[in-house]
């Protein structure tokens, strides 16, 4: 199943002004790196967060918010928010904001060396 353009498109509209934002295609959706770290994305019709771990279980919480797991494991610091939770400017700005206030306190995957 692709994934949800549209919310794509809300997603780089927010992340325009902001310095160091790669789309990179990734879990079978897209993910939008900023400095080079994965920090918010779309995968189907769900924005994939990360938030980190410290504010995982508040997020919970929320409204259209679950748990993101990958390949049956949880991801901690990370979660899915739905339709239901972004459906105002307001709600999709507050999950935009989360993933760019964690942003540069995430660790960037390590690189993979070619032998």
């Amino acid at each position: 199943m692709a994934y949800n353009e549209k919310l794509s498109d809300r997603i780089r509209e927010a992340l325009s002004d902001v310095p160091q934002v790669e789309e990179k295609k990734m879990f079978g959706g897209v993910c939008y790196m900023v400095d080079g770290k994965m920090c918010v994305g779309v995968v189907k019709d769900e924005m994939m967060c990360r938030i980190g771990p410290e504010i995982h279980e508040e997020a919970l919480e929320k409204r259209g918010c679950r748990e993101m797991d990958f390949a049956g494991k949880p991801m901690e610091g990370y979660v899915y928010v739905s339709d239901e939770g972004m459906q105002t400017k307001e709600q999709f700005g507050y999950w935009i904001d989360l993933c760019l206030e964690y942003n540069p306190k995430a660790k960037a995957a390590k690189k993979k060396t070619s032998k």
